[in-house]
């Protein structure tokens, strides 16, 4: 984008409570596995329901004036489970166990053969947000490290090979994103975080895979957990520098909530920079001039044409309310510094 500081989403906004049960997903881990429990409308209008529920998410980031739109991920559950269940290889009826990266076992897919893309899974998605708006998009796809660290292997001899397979259905899909019209994919892999020792030994290559080929702007989301369900914010990141070596364009940082040291930024030289500027741990929403504050921290460390202005992480654990004022303040922060900065150039 030529707009200096463009804003957007990490991927998810808030579900209406008529459509998700919000209590019963904040009381759980992250599912890894289909659950449609969570769902308040009969399967039959579930479609339906969603797409009503992404025209809200768009029109409310719309309003509030984002300037690269998402579809709030208001079709899924979790940011994963929705295209890892969807795969050819996956036992879905009868899921394995892996630990979240909080430590606790959860319900996760088990592999019981070998990982291949069936059809698209989120093209009409992209089509569906691209039809309702006349401003840049982004899509969301979970990673192939983080999905083979989310699945029970009962198949291959090694992790790495799963991984493998698994990019190997990111790359069909992200070919078939671009082709429907998104301007940007973003690849979520927030187990390289979680998992650095094992991200160290084949996590970019994995991903190098999954854009291997690939014509349009790509993202990499890694991130601390979300707010809501991992409390803790180490002070710095354990896998960063590693992602200069990756292909996708931009990489997604937090910074708000563990108020991060923006030095670490200059070991990402390479890359546009999705800065991280809002604190998803509290319903608290910031003044725009807490955002343009957070903002600054970053420009010692990274020049501001390199830099995309976003939350944290998903907005998807947060009151819809709380959840707008947030992005509106950070729309307005934005526009503070970007002021600055042209009356300074």
């Amino acid at each position: 984008m030529s707009l200096l500081l463009p804003t957007t989403l990490v991927g998810s906004y808030a579900q209406p409570d008529w459509l998700i049960d919000r209590k019963r997903l904040g009381d759980r881990f992250p599912p890894r596995v289909r659950a449609q429990e969570l769902w308040r409308v009969a399967p039959e209008w579930l479609e339906q329901a969603q797409d009503d529920a992404t025209l809200l998410a768009i029109r409310d980031q719309e309003t509030a004036g984002l300037d690269i739109v998402t579809d709030g991920e208001m079709r899924r559950e979790s940011y994963s489970n929705r295209f890892a269940t969807a795969l050819e290889g996956v036992d879905i009826d009868n899921p394995g166990t892996a630990l979240d990266r909080s430590g606790h076992p959860n319900p996760v897919p088990r592999v019981v053969g070998k990982i291949r893309r069936k059809h698209p899974v989120q093209v009409r998605d992209v089509e569906f947000l691209r039809a309702h708006t006349d401003r840049q998009i982004k899509i969301t796809v979970p990673g192939p490290f983080t999905m083979s660290q989310q699945a029970q292997n009962d198949f291959y001899g090694n992790e790495a090979d799963m991984a493998y397979d698994y990019a190997d259905a990111v790359n069909a899909e992200i070919r078939d994103l671009f082709a429907a019209g998104a301007d940007v994919v973003q690849i979520d892999e927030p187990y390289m975080q979680a998992r650095p020792e094992k991200a160290r030994e084949y996590g970019v290559q994995v991903l190098n895979r999954a854009l291997e080929g690939i014509q349009g702007r790509t993202a990499v989301h890694i991130c601390f957990g979300y707010a809501a369900v991992i409390h803790a914010r180490p002070a710095g990141y354990s896998f960063l520098p590693e992602l200069c070596a990756c292909s996708a364009h931009q990489i997604s940082i937090e910074t708000a909530q563990s108020n991060l040291d923006c030095a670490v930024l200059e070991s990402l030289p390479n890359k546009q920079i999705m800065l991280g500027v809002l604190d998803l741990s509290t319903n608290e929403i910031e003044q725009a001039e807490t955002v343009a504050a957070r903002i600054r921290r970053a420009l010692p460390h990274v020049p501001a044409e390199r830099l995309i202005i976003a939350p944290d992480c998903g907005l998807k654990y947060l009151p819809r309310e709380v959840a707008f004022g947030k992005m509106k303040a950070m729309v307005e922060g934005a526009r503070i510094v970007r002021a600055e900065l042209a009356a300074a150039s």
